[in-house]
């Protein structure tokens, strides 16, 4: 790979390269000069042997981008596999721990004598497990993602190797970002399921097309975590967007994910199809809980209520649709998607009572008489995020100051990043 030149003063260094990482000869030649002289002090000498190894250094890295490729993906696996083994131990430590004392609680008492209570706990230890299970898997993963990067390291062209072992620690990681995410879901009602409500703004269809990417974004979104997103109400617009779509995530912690994606979500300088303007757009996402276990604890007078029933005409038959305004907040909410009217005043009740129960916690009140209905539409009809499709893709977090360039990803479903950083953002605010 390097030739020695027939002046004895001088030192003249080629390197070539191909594409193949078995084969480093090719019609490429890239040429070094490095002096030396016969007469040179040995700490000269040295520094001409040093210059020669850096040389060979740079030849293997930059003229094979294999071996560069492979330096730069095992310094990314090391860094996964040392955060994975940081943070699996400890946690394993925890949630072990936690199982040991609730099967303790359960073996002290009757299961029968406080059935509700049994429950709880029942589904408390069988958390637990699950957690030390998937604890134990990824412990398993980074070990094994470790002992491919060092076998990998005896032979530096096996690149599919590293390949497979950073798609391992990607996936390990991923399993500690949403791990570490739970322990920080502590707040009320952040166990529970999620009902997202997606409205188009008054652009017209660009804000129509608009929800209903937004409305693509929430069920990829649920389908990257393991769940399916049901739609229960849907309201198309005659030029093919949506008017107005209710989505229900019936899984464990959903509220607690998504319930900072409340606010307005803009988007900005798109082009649709065979609109040659860029538009901009803007939908109202609202976002309560979905009671998994049992129904909102709230009472509230019925003479408080304002009910009225219609019928719509859908895909040739008709439906009972049924709406709850409650007066004194203005709070209104509806349910077409039952067979009947008492099945759609229950649920349209129970809609009532989570929003409710999220005004009541955000102004700190404890009672219905106290909500400010004056400060209800401020805090629900806030920017929170734009998307610019034009002139750059950017995605852009108003509340936490993520921003993403990778538009088309987020539109995919990949808002962990938001979620994260509103999670995180909640241990600074005082409840």
């Amino acid at each position: 790979m390097a030739k020695m030149a027939a002046d004895p003063f001088s030192v003249r260094t080629e390197a070539t390269c191909s594409s193949s990482p078995l084969n480093l000869r090719s019609s490429k030649t890239a040429t070094f000069r490095i002096r030396a002289h016969n007469n040179q002090h040995i700490d000269d000498k040295n520094r001409f042997y040093k210059e020669l190894g850096l040389f060979l250094l740079f030849s293997a890295c930059v003229l094979v981008p294999e071996i560069s490729s492979t330096f730069a993906l095992k310094r990314k696996i090391e860094d996964l596999v040392l955060r994975a083994e940081m943070l699996a131990p400890t946690a394993l430590e925890f949630e072990e721990a936690r199982r040991l004392k609730q099967e303790e609680i359960i073996r002290e008492y009757d299961l029968w004598d406080d059935v509700a209570k049994s429950n709880e706990d029942l589904v408390q230890l069988a958390e637990s497990a699950k957690a030390v299970d998937a604890l134990k898997d990824l412990r398993y993963k980074a070990e094994e993602a470790k002992l491919i990067t060092e076998l990998a390291g005896m032979d530096s062209i096996n690149y599919d190797f590293l390949k497979q072992a950073y798609t391992a620690c990607v996936s390990v990681n991923k399993t500690l970002d949403k791990y570490e995410m739970s322990k920080l879901l502590r707040e009320p009602y952040d166990m529970e399921g999620a009902c997202v409500t997606i409205e188009s703004g008054n652009e017209g269809i660009y804000s129509q097309i608009w929800a209903e990417k937004l409305t693509r974004m929430y069920i990829k979104w649920a389908e990257k975590q393991g769940h399916k997103a049901r739609i229960v109400e849907k309201q198309d617009s005659e030029s093919g967007g949506i008017k107005y779509v209710m989505i229900e995530l019936e899984f464990k912690s959903a509220y607690g994910y998504l319930s900072g994606e409340r606010g307005i979500h803009c988007m900005n300088g798109s082009s649709e199809g065979k609109f040659d303007l860029l538009k901009d757009g803007a939908a109202a996402i609202n976002v309560i809980p979905l009671f998994l276990e049992s129904s909102p604890d709230l009472q509230i007078d019925e003479n408080d209520l304002e009910i009225t029933t219609s019928y719509e005409e859908e895909q040739g038959r008709t439906s009972p649709s049924l709406t709850i305004q409650h007066i004194p907040t203005g709070l209104q909410v509806r349910s077409t998607g039952e067979r009947s009217r008492f099945a759609n005043k229950l649920k349209a009740l129970n809609r009532l009572k989570a929003k409710l129960l999220i005004v009541m916690r955000e102004q700190g009140v404890s009672n219905l008489a106290s909500i400010r209905s004056s400060d209800i539409s401020s805090s629900w009809n806030q920017v929170i995020r734009r998307y610019v499709f034009h002139p750059n893709k950017l995605v852009e977090d108003m509340k936490t100051g993520v921003q993403l360039s990778d538009l088309t990803a987020v539109l995919n479903g990949n808002i962990e990043p938001f979620i994260g950083a509103h999670i995180n953002s909640r241990r600074h605010e005082i409840p």
